[in-house]
Formats: C-alpha cells, sequence, structure tokens
C-alpha cells in the first residue's frame, strides 16, 4: 500500500475521464487460443466463428436461440425449502445460493419455458451451468418435474438441454432422491403418447447423465460436449490406463451407439421442429415465398441497367 497507487493514480484517472473496461469484452478460444469479440460471439450463439468450438451457453440465451423470434413463457419456479440441511464446507450453502443468484439472476439451476420451434409447441427445459454447475437440487428437481407435468398438461412435446455436473452435494440424498423422481416424470410423459427429445450440452456428467438426461426418445448432442457419469480423470486414476483420444466426447459416443445424433448448434431449431414433426405425424412447414422478380423494361434489361445505358 502506497499514496501513489492509492491516492495519486485515482486521482489522474478521475482528471483524464478514464473508464474501466469489462473483463469479458473478449473471449478466448479453449480449442486455439483465438480472442474473439464478445459481441460476434453472442450474435454466432456463442459459436467460435473460426473453429466452430461450442462455449457454454446461458439459460436466458438457449431460450431465445431456440424458439421463434426468441419468444417464449417462462413457467413459474417452484418454491422449495432451502438449505434443508443447513450445510457448510468452506462457505455456507445459503451463501453459495445467494451468490449464484446474483450473478446468474435465477432462482435455481432449472428453468422450463413453453413456446413455438419454427411453429411446434413444446416446452422446453434448459441447465444454466453458471449456477453451480448446473448442479441437480430438490428446486432443479422439482422445476423439471413441473415441466413435465405442464408438458403434459398442454398436449406437447419436451425438450431438455442439461448441462450439469451432476447432483448437488450440498443436499446430499435429498438431491439424490431427484433421479427417480424425474425418471418417474419421463414415464409419465411416454405414457401421455408425447415425445421427449434429450439435447446433450457440455457438460453432461454425474447423476443427470445417469436419469432424466439418457432417457429420450431421441438423443441429440452439441460437438465436443463431455457426456459422461464420472470423468475421464478420475477413470484413469482408478484404472491407472489411459483413455481413448475424445473419449466421452459426442463424437466418440456416436461412434459407439450411445447417441443419435451430432447436431450444430445452429442446426438445432431446424433439427428439433423436423424430428417432432415426425413423432407428431405433423405436416411439414410450408416453404418460404422466393423474393418478387424483378422488373423489367421494354428492351429486356432491368431498370438500373437501363437507367445507366441512358
Amino acid at each position: 500500500m502506497n499514496w501513489i497507487t492509492n491516492y495519486v493514480r485515482p486521482k489522474i484517472n478521475s482528471m483524464l475521464g478514464r473508464r474501466e473496461v469489462p473483463e469479458n469484452l473478449w473471449i478466448k478460444c479453449p480449442e486455439t487460443g483465438e480472442m474473439v469479440f464478445h459481441n460476434d460471439l453472442e450474435e454466432n450463439h456463442f459459436v467460435i466463428p473460426a473453429s466452430g468450438y461450442h462455449m457454454k451457453m446461458s439459460a436466458e440465451a438457449r431460450l431465445k436461440h431456440i424458439f421463434d423470434e426468441g419468444k417464449y413463457e417462462m413457467l413459474p419456479s417452484p418454491k422449495v425449502p432451502q438449505d434443508p440441511l443447513k450445510f457448510r464446507d468452506s462457505k455456507k450453502y445459503s451463501d453459495r445460493l445467494r451468490e449464484s443468484r446474483t450473478k446468474t439472476g435465477l432462482e435455481d439451476s432449472v428453468v422450463a419455458a413453453h413456446g413455438s420451434v419454427q411453429g411446434v409447441k413444446i416446452i422446453a427445459c434448459v441447465h444454466d451451468f453458471a449456477f453451480m454447475g448446473g448442479s441437480l437440487g430438490i428446486a432443479a428437481g422439482e422445476a423439471i418435474i413441473q415441466a413435465f407435468e405442464a408438458a403434459i398438461a398442454r398436449h406437447c412435446p419436451l425438450v431438455m438441454f442439461p448441462a450439469s455436473g451432476g447432483a448437488r452435494m450440498q443436499e446430499g440424498i435429498l438431491s439424490l432422491m431427484q433421479l427417480p423422481r424425474t425418471t418417474v416424470a419421463v414415464e409419465m410423459l411416454k405414457e401421455a403418447g408425447l415425445p421427449y427429445i434429450v439435447v446433450l450440452t457440455n457438460p453432461t456428467t454425474g447423476g443427470v447423465s445417469a436419469s432424466y438426461a439418457m432417457l429420450g426418445d431421441v438423443h441429440l448432442a452439441e460437438p465436443g460436449a463431455e457426456i459422461c457419469f464420472a470423468g475421464k480423470r478420475v477413470i484413469e486414476q482408478t484404472i491407472r490406463e489411459k483413455l481413448p483420444e475424445g473419449f466421452q466426447t459426442s463424437e466418440y459416443l456416436l461412434d459407439h451407439g450411445m447417441i443419435d445424433m451430432v447436431v450444430h448448434r445452429h442446426d438445432l431449431p431446424e433439427t428439433i421442429s423436423r424430428l417432432l414433426r415426425i413423432f407428431l405425424k405433423m405436416d411439414a412447414p410450408a416453404p418460404k415465398a422466393l423474393p418478387a422478380p424483378v422488373a423489367e423494361t421494354e428492351s429486356g434489361a432491368e431498370p438500373e441497367l437501363a437507367e445507366a445505358a441512358h
């Protein structure tokens, strides 16, 4: 601590009108190290333009991307007991919840919404990895179950977008109880004769991958997504062997029959709509109208060219 740092520099900065630069103005591609301007990345739905690397998306950005014109109706967040075990590790669980809610603006790690994907009505259920690693607790489990109940009540399909590190350890056995509860909700949807599509995103691990994330009628995955129960490092330390290159990625699982399709993020709305129209025996959407032909002059030339000739 000295007077130059604490007094002189702030005084000079205020005199010169220096502004703070946001830390997240530029994003580094984890694959190539390329620096990408945040606005460009956001416009490209958080896919690095050069490498095609799929970055994590917030729940809000995911819903805006999937639904037609970014319009949807949010389902209410369930009211559940907070910190039922009064858990504490390096800090109180209640403090962790408060911090995550301030950072994300969400009540918990899962949100659900109703809207249309290229004209097909659906309920979308989305994990937000920024909220405690998208972990599955009582509130998240209840939000998922209510989403399935809403899909049954409105007689529409449900599309799940998991992105999670698994069950939330701060809720112990109460978190693990959400695995069978959500599994029952999946079966209720199927008994109602409604489709259930899962879009596996990076990462989908732990108890989430051991329950509703692997029970879909069709499993799609984004490129390069990590999909597993136990992580690669844990397995290597346990069996003391080196695992294959690309192990537990969506492409590896596709080659070994664990998922049905790897779909680029930009193509997800069209792919989901096409699959649901097959399941629901709906007609294909009407083709978009072609632009009207440009009027021609008597000489056969376009108006602009005719004027140039004169």
